[in-house]
């Protein structure tokens, strides 16, 4: 599971939806030659990338390079079931990385076309938003 080794503040605010911004960083292809574009907005977990990352690897079979281009970073946080109201925040939960439609998430290189496509279907198959394969030229 993908988590910071260090923080400087353990518990973040929630803060609010962009719902119709667009990413500015983020939206290029950078290392490989194939990438996995988000459309819609959501928080990736580490479970998601995790989920996505081995849905890839195993379909490639050790062939060809894969980037991971994001890190979940933001805390959040959970009360515990049937506590009542008050009595501060709860402990941090686990960790998401807050996604915005265009950022890039996977990228691959030194394999087929076909292959990239079958593998990021495979990946975004795990996530729950529409995604999109982004090829450089």
């Amino acid at each position: 599971m993908l988590i910071p080794k260090k923080v400087k503040h353990r518990k973040w605010h929630k803060g609010r939806s962009r719902k119709r911004t667009v990413e500015t960083r983020g939206i290029t292809v950078a290392f490989g030659k194939f990438g996995l574009q988000a459309m819609e907005t959501f928080w990736m977990t580490s479970n998601h990338i995790e989920a996505g990352r081995r849905a890839m690897t195993n379909h490639l079979k050790r062939e060809g390079k894969l980037w991971i281009r994001v890190f979940p970073d933001k805390p959040v946080t959970k009360r515990p079931p049937e506590v009542t109201m008050g009595g501060g925040k709860g402990a941090v939960d686990h960790y998401v990385f807050p996604v915005r439609p265009g950022r890039i998430l996977f990228e691959l290189d030194g394999i087929s076309e076909e292959k990239a496509r079958s593998a990021f279907k495979r990946a975004a198959s795990k996530l729950p938003v529409k995604t999109k394969i982004i090829i450089k030229d």
